[in-house]
């Protein structure tokens, strides 16, 4: 693997330069009010980006399977119900971490490439008339198969029926990259990560907790230390962590946060949306399909590709790391060996994006699958020049 050539996985993503120098830094006072200068622009560069006025962001040395865990083990107690789909492996594991905790939960399954059963949900959501479910729990892209869904349609569904469950939205692979409304869509709690659109290595999860999930907080039993939002709002009130705090990936996420902001969010998700368009021109151009079923759910941050039955998947991402030094995701849980992913989030280009289009048509023409070489390139070539944009510098 080179470390010249952009990686195309959906996360860690691409670091910007000025985001890996802002991450490196001398040591400081953790419990000085010097970190707060840190910290406290960092949460307020968040809460902006989850576009909300009220969200108490909590920032915890971990990822966002440790958001996860925060958002359940601070609002939810032993035996609650909650609501969930699985369609994808990242939604799976969301719930086996439920059963884990001793929460019951019930499942709408649902077939890979679809989005969330937003009526479905309104339906089970209506007859559960006692209110035994607590929480509902959204995946807002599904990462293993590049699906997204209406987080808006989940929250008309859960009003719809007047049930007043807590809406749980895992955002890891969306926020930061794609439209995420917190206030407007009633997201209760909103879980994130560095490594993705953040542009920043691994090791903080970054959650955002509504006024109604704080109070859930103070009746909550399940057992929580690390993840508990009490004792860290309690830290961050004196400018501190109740332990040691990642400060540099702090420093580089207050630094991110202003760079988003500087670009201009509508920006950034256009931006996305087009490179992830010329992506799919590529994909439409090779003669393959993707695992979405439609374009209403279609993800602009990355896209799970198919391959022809009874072609390894997999074989695409070993030989374009071995023989070209270049990174695509594999496919994960169901659609193992079936697909290959092409992540195109965070810091991305449409230039960088065309480089990762010709690898994987030099890959599959080496695997002697039927791709015809440039075929793909110059469909996104011409869907990008066809949709230039006068871009914002991000450095």
């Amino acid at each position: 693997m080179s470390f010249q050539n952009p990686v195309f996985i959906p996360g860690p993503t691409n670091i910007p330069e000025r985001l890996r120098k802002a991450c490196d830094m001398p040591t400081i006072d953790h419990r000085s009010p010097l970190f707060g200068q840190i910290l406290h622009p960092a949460r307020e560069g968040v809460r902006k980006v989850l576009k909300s006025e009220s969200a108490e962001v909590f920032i915890f040395p971990s990822t966002g399977t440790g958001g996860w865990e925060t958002a359940l083990s601070n609002c939810l107690s032993a035996g609650d119900t909650v609501l969930a789909a699985r369609n994808g492996m990242f939604s799976h594991r969301w719930i086996d971490m439920c059963q884990r905790h001793g929460l019951d939960v019930e499942i709408v399954e649902t077939p890979r490439g679809r989005g969330l059963p937003a009526d479905r949900y309104e339906e089970i959501l209506t007859a559960d008339t006692g209110h035994r479910i607590k929480a509902v729990l959204a995946t807002h892209n599904e990462t293993a198969t590049g699906v997204k869904s209406d987080i808006a349609a989940v929250r008309r569904a859960l009003d719809a029926a007047g049930h007043p469950a807590l809406l749980f939205v895992d955002g890891v692979s969306s926020i930061a990259s794609m439209d995420f409304r917190f206030d407007e869509w009633g997201v209760d709690v909103a879980v994130t990560g560095s490594q993705k659109g953040f542009m920043l290595p691994p090791g903080l999860a970054i959650t955002g907790f509504s006024p109604k999930a704080m109070a859930a907080t103070r009746t909550a039993t399940l057992p929580r230390t690390f993840f508990d939002v009490a004792d860290m709002a309690k830290g961050y009130a004196n400018n501190a962590y109740p332990y040691t705090p990642a400060v540099g990936l702090l420093n580089g996420l207050n630094e991110a946060c202003g760079m988003l902001l500087s670009e201009g969010l509508d920006n950034v998700f256009a931006r996305h949306h087009r490179i992830a368009e010329g992506v799919r021109a590529a994909v439409k151009a090779w003669g393959l399909e993707l695992c979405a079923a439609s374009p209403e759910v279609y993800s602009d941050t990355v896209s799970a590709i198919r391959t022809p039955e009874g072609f390894d998947a997999t074989r695409i991402v070993e030989h374009a790391a071995s023989a070209y030094g270049v990174a695509f995701g594999t496919g994960l849980g169901e659609v193992a060996g079936k697909v290959f992913r092409i992540g195109h989030l965070g810091s991305l280009t449409d230039v960088m994006a065309l480089s990762g289009i010709a690898t994987a048509e030099m890959v599959m023409a080496d695997l002697g699958l039927n791709i015809t070489l440039g075929s793909g390139v110059a469909a996104a070539q011409d869907y990008y020049r066809a949709n230039r944009t006068a871009l914002q510098a991000a450095a």
